[in-house]
């Protein structure tokens, strides 16, 4: 089709919309003369929803129910009819007649639109093809919907459009409601496996006076009785592990947090984060609990821990693969940086290999190996599988490994080639917390703008003491994504962040 026939019928859609809205706004004007304005109504009592009935005929048959919806569907025949309503969880049909109705009742309901909210008062019963339905005694007109649905027109299948007006994606795309449904069991599964291992569930701040936690560029926002611009938490960290300095020794929190970054089909500038922190553990044990969230919350929500995510097998029992970074490398493309101990050498090597380093601070053997995974590794894990002793470079707020100081004791956790996890044995030496804060401190003064900030509170309380200490972070939405087979952030999102329309 060309741009202008596409857009002529555009226009013409247009056109036949607002005449029908005009029609609608009509009979609105009529009821209210009539001193039947729906708007007025405050409550309707309903006894029972649509998927109660159906999975309970037995129970209903021939009983008085009354339900309520959204109309979906109707059939006028004459002094009979049919019409489908939606509820929260189900539809269900009801089969309405002037008999029962009275002539006036009916010549209503004949008006009524699809979308209209209305409420039926009836016996349930199953018609001559065994569909379950309500044999409406009465029925009232809740709330008018002046527009119509937008499949009537070109239907609700474009993602931008769908993530704009997510109120009628739910409407009429039944699985997208699934999918939240599904959304929020998880959650709730996770919170009772981390509340059953004795954790504390916690609040912290949003707003902060200094950006920590994580290596990410800030929102910035200005409050304007304390005049003094505070940024929006980039990462639940930093006050987690004040609470274990402070004395309980298991605390998590499931929040949102805020990225002023890029966004594509993994990443929006905000999204939700499940932090853990178990005092008197290392990131060997959150090796243990990342397994036991993922495994028991698809055992519960899927029954299974063998899932399909976008057509490759994945099996999320325990047992996953826990390899090193720099053997993973040594893997996938012969390279063994234990042999590599310069900056030097680990530059020129990424040269030689046409890797190409973005930014000139970085220029160092950990940045580098951090390349190399990316370039070599990352896409290749498919199955479960545990990347381990990162460098120091890119892991300020880890501890170091004993037997090598330039590696520390952090993991991350992929499965089809996306991180889903990512945790430390947490640094709890304040000196040389002090000089790692310190180089991001230095890097963010030559124009890294994701670099951290110096926490001169948060090293106070590493003065008081942090026992050692194992933590855990965990992209709520990816793990949404795959226990639900989406293959973008935004499809596990209800408000996923859009530039408006001007």
């Amino acid at each position: 089709m060309s741009l202008i026939m596409q857009e002529k019928n555009n226009q013409e859609m247009e056109i036949d919309e607002n005449h029908l809205i005009q029609i609608r706004k009509d009979k609105l004007k009529e009821l209210q003369e009539q001193g039947k304005d729906p708007f007025e109504i405050t409550k309707f009592n309903r006894t029972n929803t649509a998927g109660e009935i159906k999975s309970n005929y037995e129970k209903f048959e021939q009983k008085d129910v009354t339900v309520a919806g959204r109309i979906m569907a109707k059939r006028i025949m004459g002094k009979a009819s049919f019409c489908t309503i939606q509820d929260c969880d189900e539809k269900i049909q009801s089969y309405v007649s002037i008999n029962d109705l009275g002539e006036e009742s009916y010549k209503a309901f004949k008006t009524f639109d699809i979308g209209d909210i209305i409420g039926i008062t009836g016996f349930v019963f199953k018609t001559r093809t065994e569909e379950i339905s309500v044999h409406a005694k009465e029925v009232t007109l809740l709330s008018k919907s002046l527009r119509p649905l937008p499949e009537k027109f070109h239907g609700l299948k474009d993602p931008d459009l769908r993530y704009r007006q997510r109120y009628t994606d739910l409407i009429v795309n039944p699985e997208v409601k699934n999918t939240f449904i599904l959304r929020s069991k998880i959650i709730s599964a996770i919170r009772s496996i981390l509340d059953n291992e004795g954790y504390l569930e916690v609040e912290t701040p949003v707003l902060n006076t200094i950006s920590g936690g994580a290596t990410a560029r800030p929102f910035v926002t200005h409050h304007n009785a304390l005049d003094i611009d505070m940024y929006l938490r980039i990462a639940l960290e930093l006050n987690l592990k004040r609470l274990i300095v402070g004395g309980f020794d298991r605390v998590y929190e499931i929040g949102r947090v805020f990225r002023n970054e890029g966004m594509d089909i993994r990443h929006n500038p905000e999204f939700t984060e499940l932090e853990l922190y178990a005092a008197y553990q290392d990131f060997h044990d959150m090796m243990d609990i990342t397994e036991k969230i993922f495994s028991e919350t698809a055992k519960k929500i899927l029954g299974t821990t063998k899932i399909t995510y976008q057509g490759k097998e994945i099996d999320l029992a325990p047992g996953w693969k826990r390899i090193t970074m720099i053997d993973s490398i040594k893997e996938a493309c012969g390279v063994d940086f234990n042999e590599i101990q310069t900056d030097e050498e680990a530059v020129a090597l990424a040269k030689e290999r046409n890797i190409e380093i973005p930014d000139k601070t970085k220029e160092t053997r950990g940045d580098v190996i951090s390349l190399f995974f990316d370039e070599y590794v990352e896409k290749t894990l498919i199955q479960p599988t545990f990347i381990y002793e990162y460098p120091v470079e890119i892991s300020p707020l880890a501890k170091k490994c004993p037997k090598n100081k330039k590696m520390t004791e952090r993991f991350e956790v992929f499965i089809d080639g996306r991180e889903y996890g990512n945790a430390f044995s947490e640094l709890n030496d304040p000196i040389d917390q002090y000089e790692r804060f310190k180089k991001q401190v230095e890097a963010k003064e030559a124009g890294d703008e994701e670099a951290g900030m110096m926490d001169e509170d948060f090293i106070q309380s590493l003065e008081i003491g942090l026992p050692p200490t194992g933590g855990l972070g965990i992209g709520i939405d990816r793990l949404v994504m795959l226990l639900t087979d989406q293959d973008s952030i935004r499809d596990v999102l209800l408000f996923p962040t859009m530039k408006p329309i001007n």
